[in-house]
């Protein structure tokens, strides 16, 4: 099952160069509805001017090698890692949809360009990829979407409640799903189902990439970059305009009027608070 190429048993039907179109189609709305979000939240304004400003307000001049380091820890931490997620259960959850989204999106891409003629072999790692991916989105993507949202575990809403918010993650759901199910069919030889759940998941994918000025999927270029700038904020000393971390191992910090109660208090005081879920709604 796990090495069947889906897009070359349908290219009796579908030529390939119509789905490869699709696809083509599907990486110009993205990159269509970021610089719409980009230009329409402006955000990059948004950005430049944080950075010039972290820059006048700074205490020292970041160098051109301590932003590389930066970087790289950016990338090694917040991106492939999650690490700004405390929560391990959102953490585990968010890398297996994002990592599966990736796989899928790779394995789409190279078995639609390359190896959707029937004639064509295809390397048994992509259809190992593709069907990993999407099970991954699915697993991660289920478990936040009914046990990890917030307004779920600690509100007391009901996970069947949507708002626009919602339209990334369950458009993202809805294509790995649809796509699983057809895929599943077609191997079977279900023809009528498999064209259903087919157009469910093309529709689904569209909604996804389509989507991306009303949705959060631009988000996954813009948390990068915010985090690169949170990191050199700390580094120059600008701190985003917020005051330095009161250290009261340091007598300057524990002599201060305003930590005069907490002078004598243990460090670990207030952790008391993760002893137990927040769900006092």
């Amino acid at each position: 099952m796990f090495t069947s190429n889906p897009f070359a048993e349908i290219s009796a039907f579908i030529a390939p160069s119509l789905m490869q179109t699709f696809v083509a189609i599907m990486i110009l709305l993205v990159v269509g509805g970021t610089l719409f979000d980009i230009l329409h939240k402006r955000s990059a304004e948004y950005f430049f001017n944080a950075a010039r400003k972290a820059k006048e307000e700074g205490t020292r001049d970041v160098t051109d090698g301590e932003k590389v380091g930066l970087a790289v820890k950016t990338i090694a931490s917040d991106v492939l890692t999650s690490s700004e997620f405390c929560n391990p259960h959102r953490r585990i959850a968010h890398l297996l949809g994002m990592y599966g989204f990736v796989f899928n999106l790779i394995a789409t891409m190279a078995m639609v360009f390359w190896y959707a003629s029937p004639s064509a072999q295809t390397p048994a790692i992509w259809p190992f990829l593709w069907y990993l991916g999407a099970l991954m989105v699915c697993g991660g993507g289920y478990w936040f979407w009914f046990f990890i949202r917030v307004d779920v575990a600690a509100e007391g809403n009901s996970p069947f409640r949507i708002v626009r918010a919602d339209l990334f993650i369950l458009s993202l759901l809805a294509s790995a799903t649809f796509g699983l199910i057809w895929a599943l069919l077609q191997l079977g030889g279900v023809g009528v189902w498999s064209s259903i759940f087919l157009g469910l998941y093309l529709l689904a994918t569209v909604v996804l990439f389509a989507g991306v000025p009303w949705s959060k999927f631009a988000h996954m270029f813009f948390k990068p970059a915010a985090a690169f700038q949170k990191k050199v904020g700390v580094a120059n000393g600008s701190m985003a305009n917020l005051p330095p971390p009161a250290d009261r191992t340091g007598a300057a910090d524990r002599d201060r009027h305003s930590m005069e109660l907490l002078k004598d208090a243990p460090l670990n005081m207030g952790l008391g608070i993760k002893r137990e879920k927040p769900r006092h709604y």
